[in-house]
């Protein structure tokens, strides 16, 4: 993964992600996709399903086709500064992404037999919103749960577009399969978090750092459930990543680091980042990941 030494001077976009995650014998493991080498955000990296709040996401009807209110919604979110309506879109965006990018789809009534026409009517270009209302479906919000929240700061690393993106985990429903859709990622794997990182210190897969963040978040997790208890128990974390360069090296510093103006931790594992060996790594090795504090 090349480093980015621009600033970056566009607007910040509002974006959602999904972290699919399912239980199997080896533990938790997380859903990942390889990104087309033309996508022009982290070509090649391997990330979760997701990407920025579409106008269609606030969709007329939008408390039709959901499971809960706005309200509800916004309160889940805790953001006070946002608007209901705008928080909703976010939700929509999620589960859009999810059943674009991986083809789970989110919604009361979604069968085998419904998902596969769902699927058929996205292809044949018949847009999210239009596709709930012909089928009558309601999005299940309800098992999609806030987690974290991304904003990316102006001296990026790996992108040269700012995100304020809203990662939110879910299980994947017992009767649906993710999988890559071949256009805007190419490949797809299930692995748990730490299997994951090994990958990616072996130079198997390439992530960027919020990935590499939050696969070590959820290594501390043996179970679906005991992800979601946690991610229910507080508010997101929200994460906005202070980079600098030192003697040439950049480095990206999180919550709780010396050096960052937010001195309360918000994730377990590292809070710093660097890059070294075309890659950004703890300071202190691999295992330095793992650390609860």
């Amino acid at each position: 993964m090349e480093l980015n030494h621009q600033a970056i001077e566009t607007p910040v976009r509002d974006a959602s992600t999904v972290v699919l995650l399912r239980d199997a014998p080896a533990g938790l493991e997380v859903f990942l996709m390889k990104r087309s080498g033309l996508s022009d955000v982290l070509g090649g990296a391997y990330v979760f399903p997701g990407g920025k709040l579409d106008a269609a996401d606030a969709m007329d009807d939008l408390p039709n086709r959901l499971d809960q209110t706005p309200l509800a919604l916004h309160a889940a979110l805790n953001e006070p500064a946002l608007q209901h309506h705008r928080a909703a879109a976010l939700y929509v965006a999620a589960l859009r992404e999810a059943f674009e990018e991986s083809g789970v789809l989110f919604a009361e009534g979604a069968t085998t037999e419904v998902t596969e026409q769902a699927t058929q009517m996205l292809r044949d270009g018949t847009s999210f919103p239009n596709v709930l209302i012909q089928l009558g479906l309601r999005l299940q919000t309800r098992h999609v749960q806030p987690w974290s929240r991304w904003i990316t700061p102006k001296m990026a690393s790996v992108s040269t577009k700012r995100f304020d993106t809203r990662f939110f985990i879910a299980a994947v429903p017992n009767h649906q399969t993710a999988t890559h859709d071949n256009f805007e990622t190419t490949t797809s794997v299930w692995l748990t978090p730490r299997a994951a990182l090994e990958e990616y210190w072996s130079g198997g897969i390439a992530l960027a750092p919020p990935q590499i963040m939050s696969l070590a978040h959820l290594s501390h997790h043996r179970t679906v459930a005991s992800a979601l208890a946690e991610a229910r128990s507080k508010p997101p974390a929200v994460i906005e990543p202070e980079p600098f360069d030192y003697d040439g090296i950049r480095t990206i510093t999180y919550p709780g680091d010396p050096q960052h103006s937010v001195r309360q931790r918000a994730l377990p594992g590292p809070t710093r980042l660097r890059y070294a060996n075309k890659r950004f790594e703890p300071i202190n090795g691999f295992e330095a990941l793992f650390l609860r504090e």
